[in-house]
C-alpha cells in the first residue's frame, strides 16, 4: 500500500512528532512538497504532505492560520509538516489550534531533519509500493495464464475473483452470461444484461462502472469495431494498483481467447461450407467424413435447415437454382470471416444462433452467403429456439416502429424446414426456401414449413399476382351479373362446392336444377372454357376463394 502519515511518523530516521490530527494519520501520502507561499493551494493536487517553515506566514495570528488551514483542507492536503528551530522555535499555538479544529494532521519536523529526507522517504515508499504492485501483477498474470490454460475461462474467472476479493463474470456476444465466479455471482451478473448491451453498442475497447449493491466494472473484449464478449468485475471498493494489474491481465487473456476463436471460426466456417456443399449434392457419407468431430454430432441427430435473407434483398429474386447457387458459393463466401453485425441483421442472427448453441454445447453449422444465411441446427435445440425468440423480438420491435412511424419495413425474413437427416438436406433446403418465400410475401420474420403443411393453401396465394389472375378470370362473370341478367358467380360457387351435384346445388340456391344447368352453360360460353375439365374447375374454385378472402 502507498505510504501514510503514520508510516512516516514511525520512520525512525525522521523523528517526526504529531501535534494535531492524530486520528487521521492513516491518510495516504501521494507526495511531499515544500512551499513557503502564503497560499500554495493553486499549486496543489491533493494528497500531498506540505512542508513549511512559515517564512512568509504570520503563524501567530489565529485568523490568518484559520484561513490558511481551511484552504489546505479544502484542497485535499494530506498533512502539514512544520520545521521548528528555523523561524519558530516551536509550532505556534494559533496553527496548532487551527489544525485541531479542522482535523488537519500537523507534524513537527525537528531542525536536524531536512525536508529532503522526508521527500526521499516518501519517494522511496511510493517506489516500493509500485514495485510490490508490479511484482504482484506479474504473479497475478502468471496465475491467471496458468488457470486459463488449465481450466479455460472458468478457471481464469475464479482466479481473478480471488485476486480482486470480489466476483467476475464473462458475457458472450449476445450479452448472455457464459461463466461466473464464485457460482453465486451468476445471478448478480445476469442483472447487468442491459448495461452489457449498452457497452456492446460502443466501439471496442470500452468500459463503464455500474453502482448498486457493489461496484462493478464492465469491460468489452475484442479488437474489432464490435466487441465479441464482455467482462464484469464486482468489488466492495475501487481496485488498487495490484488488483488493476490483475484485471488488465485478465482482459488481455480473454481478448486473445476471443480473437483466437474468431480465427478458428473462419476455419470452421470453411469446413462447414464444404460439408453443406456435399450434403446438397447428396454426398452424405463424404460430408460426414469431412465434418468429423466438428459437425459430426449435428449430422447424427435430426436437424433443421434455417434459411435467412436480409430485408434489402429483392422480393422478386429467383430461387429455382437455390441448391446450385449455394453449393457453388458456399466455400468462397465462408472464406471471409463473419461480418461486423452493426446494421447487419444476418450477422446478428448468426451471433444469436451460435451463442445459443455454444451455451448448450450443441454443434451448429453456419454459412453466410451474401444476402443469405444458411444454418443447420439440432431439431428442438437451443439454436432453433433462439432463432424463434429472435424473430419474435423483431416482430415486436417492428410493431412498435410501425405504431410510432407508420413504417412496415422487414429487415429479416427466415424460413425453417421440417426436421431432416443427412440424406434429405436437399429437400429440407427446398422446404426452408419455400417457407422463406411465404415469409417474404406475408411480411413475416419467420415461417416454419410445418405450418404450411398443416394449414390451408389459400393464405399462400395471398399476393398481388394471384389476386390479379383471379380478378381477370372472373371479371366477365361479374360484368354479366352487374347487368341483372342472373347470378352466375354465386351459382358457380354453389355448383363447385357441391362437386357438380345439380340437385344439391340448386337446393342451396333455391332455384330449379334446369335453371342451374342453364347458368353453367352460360358460364362456359362467357369464359370459353369447359367445366368438364378438372383443371378449369380447380382454377375457378381457387379464384372464387381468393376474391372472397379479400372481399368480393
Amino acid at each position: 500500500m502507498p505510504p501514510t502519515l503514520a508510516s512516516l511518523v514511525h520512520h525512525s530516521a525522521l523523528k517526526l512528532t504529531v501535534r494535531a490530527g492524530e486520528e487521521r494519520l492513516d491518510v495516504p501520502v501521494r507526495w511531499a512538497h515544500a512551499s513557503e507561499l502564503a497560499d500554495p493551494v493553486p499549486y496543489m493536487e491533493g494528497g500531498e504532505l506540505l512542508l513549511i517553515t512559515a517564512l512568509k506566514l504570520d503563524a501567530d495570528d489565529p485568523e490568518v492560520m484559520q484561513r490558511y488551514v481551511k484552504r489546505l483542507v479544502g484542497a485535499g492536503v494530506a498533512g502539514l509538516g512544520f520545521a521548528v528551530g528555523v523561524h519558530y522555535e516551536e509550532i505556534p499555538k494559533a496553527l496548532v489550534d487551527a489544525a485541531e479544529e479542522e482535523g488537519l494532521p500537523l507534524l513537527e519536523v525537528p531542525r536536524r531533519t531536512p525536508f529532503l529526507a522526508i521527500s526521499k522517504a516518501v519517494s522511496a515508499a511510493i517506489a516500493a509500493d509500485q514495485y510490490r504492485a508490479v511484482t504482484a501483477g506479474f504473479a497475478a498474470q502468471r496465475e491467471l495464464t496458468r488457470q486459463a490454460l488449465k481450466d479455460g475461462p472458468e478457471g481464469l474467472l475464479s482466479s481473478l475473483a480471488g485476486q480482486v476479493d470480489g466476483w467476475a463474470a464473462l458475457y458472450d456476444a449476445s450479452g448472455a452470461v457464459v461463466a461466473a465466479a464464485p457460482e453465486w455471482a451468476g445471478r448478480r451478473a445476469a442483472r447487468l444484461t442491459q448495461d452489457v448491451e449498452r457497452l456492446r453498442d460502443r466501439p471496442a475497447p470500452a468500459s463503464s462502472v455500474v453502482g448498486g449493491e457493489d461496484r462493478v466494472e464492465l469491460h468489452s473484449l475484442g479488437t474489432g469495431r464490435r466487441p465479441r464478449a464482455a467482462l464484469a468485475v464486482g468489488t466492495a471498493a475501487a481496485l488498487g494498483t495490484a488488483e488493476r494489474y490483475a484485471l488488465h491481465s485478465a482482459i488481455a487473456l480473454l481478448t486473445l481467447t476471443t480473437e483466437r476463436s474468431s480465427s478458428l471460426q473462419a476455419a470452421e466456417q470453411r469446413i462447414g461450407a464444404a460439408v453443406l456443399r456435399m450434403l446438397l449434392a447428396g454426398e452424405s457419407d463424404h460430408a460426414r467424413a469431412v465434418a468429423g468431430d466438428l459437425f459430426g454430432e449435428l449430422l447424427d441427430a435430426p436437424f433443421r435447415v434455417i434459411l435467412a435473407e436480409s430485408g434489402s434483398a429483392s422480393a422478386g429474386r429467383a430461387h429455382a437454382d437455390g441448391h446450385a447457387r449455394v453449393a457453388a458459393a458456399a466455400v468462397s463466401s465462408a472464406a471471409v470471416a463473419a461480418p461486423d453485425t452493426v446494421g447487419d441483421p444476418l450477422g446478428a442472427l448468426a451471433e444469436v444462433v451460435e451463442s445459443a448453441a455454444a451455451r448448450s454445447g450443441e454443434a451448429v453449422l453456419v454459412v453466410p452467403d451474401g444476402e443469405r444465411l444458411v444454418v443447420l441446427a439440432v431439431d428442438e435445440g437451443a439454436a432453433v429456439a433462439a432463432c424463434g425468440e429472435h424473430a419474435t423480438a423483431l416482430e415486436a420491435l417492428r410493431a412498435s416502429v410501425r405504431e410510432q412511424s407508420g413504417g412496415d419495413e422487414v429487415d429479416l425474413v427466415v424460413g425453417l424446414s421440417a426436421p431432416a437427416g443427412p440424406i434429405a438436406v436437399g429437400a429440407a433446403y427446398k422446404q426452408a426456401e419455400q417457407a422463406l418465400s411465404v415469409a417474404r410475401r406475408r411480411g413475416r420474420f419467420l415461417v416454419e414449413h410445418e405450418q404450411l403443411a398443416a394449414g390451408s393453401v389459400l393464405p399462400l396465394l395471398a399476393d398481388d399476382a394471384v389476386r390479379a389472375f383471379a380478378d381477370g378470370l372472373l371479371r366477365a362473370l361479374h360484368e354479366h351479373d352487374a347487368t341483372g341478367r342472373g347470378d352466375l358467380v354465386a351459382s358457380l360457387r354453389a355448383w363447385l362446392s357441391r362437386h357438380g351435384q345439380w340437385d344439391a346445388a340448386a337446393a342451396d340456391l333455391g332455384v330449379h336444377r334446369h335453371t342451374l344447368r342453364y347458368r353453367m352453360r352460360r358460364v362456359e360460353e362467357i369464359l370459353g372454357r369447359s367445366l368438364d375439365d378438372p383443371d378449369v374447375r380447380m382454377e375457378l374454385w381457387l379464384a372464387l376463394k381468393t376474391t372472397a378472402a379479400v372481399g368480393e
